[in-house]
């Protein structure tokens, strides 16, 4: 599909989403299997003992996996396209959950997880690129917010599938295997045409931070937050009700609280200019983390998911936001360059978020996890708040990618010195 030519800005959304559907159930059947292992295997990681420390790192070694995923995923869909990657990954990823059932051991986990993350940032490359090849700067904002929100609210579905059977057996890993096999036959029978493979494919972190910082540092902020949830989250539902119903309930409210979020917010970016409602979001991320963590010990489960809910709704939204303010300055033939670059700076930050979050874990107490999301979220709105004020509303207009390069190369003290939106 090439990059829509005409103004989609009066049309209604659902003839704007129409040409994306069948890529849209796909990953929404896809991240539904994803949603259950999120919290599936730190729950039997936990009842089979596995240190605080061994869990954190199995949530690093997923997003070591997924950054390899967008270093090497590009040069996939180049060689053979955006379909046969995506049914390749999903083949994979449909066996790891199984093997984690038949061999319970941390290093083996830790494998798993590595290979799962690969295949999924793979997949994430080719639904972000197609949708992005799909949209323009009129309608981005909705088209992966209503992504986005469908998507979470099958991750929650997913979760909640933890209730169907005890985690201590082999049927949830073998559900969780079904989703990703089921997850691949929309994209494999749509008559729909994919995009066309990419001429390049290689990440330039430079040339992403010249092109939008706040976007590439507000994935980064997400990848750091989001990443140390996934991994952990479960450990501070059990410090507030030892059930594994409890975390299964806390985790879906997170995740239902983002979906719900994600096309209202998606539109007032459309609006309003995305850097002011990340602005906001981000805030709002960062004082719902603040009174989880202050107030852990005194929660009840009802209030400790209705706070999930509210911090779901504004943390989550922060990457699809980032991730549509940096493509409004994408040229068509570099998103999958773009996709791959924001998938590897959260990449990148979801490495290093598990291992901080869980240090702090355990050197205070299960609170130390949302003390390290309200961190990295008040850091992230000094950042965008000091660029906003510095360059005001002209990066509100989008340029076009090579233009910005242009520009960086003929100002090379400029290029090194200061990085522009």
């Amino acid at each position: 599909w090439q990059c829509i030519a005409y103004n989609t800005a009066t049309l209604p959304p659902m003839r704007v989403l129409a040409p994306v559907a069948t890529l849209l159930l796909s990953a929404s059947i896809l991240l539904a299997g994803q949603g259950l292992q999120a919290t599936l295997l730190p729950v039997r990681a936990s009842l089979e003992t596995f240190s605080t420390f061994a869990i954190g790192s199995m949530g690093a070694a997923y997003f070591f996996g997924f950054t390899l995923g967008c270093l090497k995923g590009g040069e996939l869909v180049r060689r053979v396209g955006h379909i046969r990657v995506f049914l390749a990954m999903s083949a994979i990823a449909s066996a790891a959950p199984l093997v984690h059932g038949l061999v319970v051991n941390p290093l083996a986990w830790n494998l798993l997880r590595f290979l799962t993350g690969f295949c999924l940032a793979s997949l994430y490359l080719v639904i972000e690129s197609w949708l992005n090849e799909s949209s323009d700067n009129s309608n981005r904002g909705l088209i992966f917010s209503t992504y986005t929100m469908i998507t979470l609210t099958m991750m929650a579905a997913g979760q909640l599938m933890t209730l169907l059977y005890e985690p201590t057996g082999l049927q949830l890993f073998i559900i969780a295997s079904v989703l990703f096999s089921i997850g691949a036959v929309p994209v494999a029978l749509s008559v729909a045409p994919s995009p066309a493979q990419p001429a390049r494919t290689d990440i330039d972190l430079r040339e992403l931070l010249t092109v939008s910082p706040s976007g590439a540092v507000g994935c980064f902020a997400a990848g750091l937050a989001t990443g140390s949830f996934w991994g952990l989250a479960p450990i501070f539902a059990g410090a507030v009700g030892d059930a594994v119903s409890v975390a299964a309930m806390f985790m879906a409210s997170v995740v239902i609280g983002g979906a719900v979020t994600q096309w209202p917010l998606g539109l007032l970016s459309d609006r309003f200019g995305r850097r002011k409602v990340l602005i906001v979001v981000t805030a709002l991320a960062g004082i719902a983390g603040i009174v989880l963590a202050a107030g852990m010990s005194q929660l009840d489960v009802k209030s400790a998911i209705l706070l999930a809910a509210a911090w779901g709704g504004f943390a989550l939204p922060v990457y699809s936001i980032s991730v549509a303010y940096a493509n409004d300055y994408a040229n068509p033939s570099d998103y999958v360059r773009m996709s791959a670059g924001l998938l590897f700076v959260y990449g990148l930050g979801a490495i290093a978020g598990p291992f901080i979050a869980s240090a702090l874990m355990t050197w205070y107490d299960a609170s130390g996890l949302f003390w390290f999301t309200a961190a990295t979220h008040v850091l992230l709105v000094a950042f965008i708040t000091f660029r906003f004020f510095k360059e005001g509303n002209q990066a509100e207009e989008p340029i076009a990618f090579g233009d910005a390069l242009a520009s960086a190369q003929t100002a090379s003290r400029v290029y090194e010195e200061e990085l522009g939106d």
